[in-house]
């Protein structure tokens, strides 16, 4: 049963207390800690991805369920083969240029192409698990944040890593590296059906 945060507050009370309403649906949020209390990460910040949303709004959400406080609400990428706006279409197949649903932990960082980036664990059997072998990462791309999309009017892609605007990359990585738990959402039929941690 889904009841307690970290610091014991109950699920509903933590919504409250974080400021969500408006910014998540309440379900993803039960969601995202039905996970996070199977996984019981080290690291006690949540990173949500919601991709209910279109990428010209803000989807990317780092919970710090220590505090009880939500840290960072910001834009992400999804993968250029997963749709436009709106991610529709997730694979788990490399080279597949698709967002990938489901349970990751973050791990270790790197300095690549990107900047500082964190490399991530996929969780679940045939909807992530490949994250390691596709470089499903994530980094900060420019094509991602409010100077990109007040100049084009959409917002830019990526060949699946949820990518996040340049000035707050640092900021959000080095929070989250090293065993964070991190949930990327859609109303998928499929996930939905066969998910281990829903």
């Amino acid at each position: 049963m889904l009841r307690l945060s970290p610091k014991g507050l109950g699920v509903d009370l933590l919504y409250e207390r974080m400021n969500l309403e408006g910014k998540l649906d309440h379900y993803i949020f039960r969601y995202a800690m039905q996970g996070y209390q199977k996984i019981n990460p080290e690291n006690e910040k949540l990173i949500i991805v919601d991709f209910t949303k279109p990428s010209v709004e803000k989807r990317f959400l780092v919970l710090d369920l220590e505090a009880s406080e939500l840290s960072h609400y910001t834009y992400v990428a999804h993968g250029e083969n997963s749709g436009f706006e709106m991610a529709r279409s997730f694979s788990n197949i490399p080279g597949s240029k698709q967002s990938s649903l489901g349970f990751y932990t973050t791990a270790e960082t790197y300095f690549g192409k990107h900047g500082l980036s964190v490399k991530l664990d996929g969780l679940e059997k045939d909807f992530n698990d490949a994250a390691r072998d596709r470089w499903v990462v994530i980094h900060t791309a420019d094509y991602v944040g409010t100077d990109y999309l007040e100049e084009n009017q959409v917002m830019g892609q990526s060949w699946g890593c949820p990518a996040i605007p340049e000035p707050l990359g640092y900021d959000i990585i080095e929070q989250v590296k090293n065993g964070a738990c991190l949930f990327i959402y859609a109303d998928d039929k499929e996930y939905l059906g066969k998910s281990e941690f829903l």
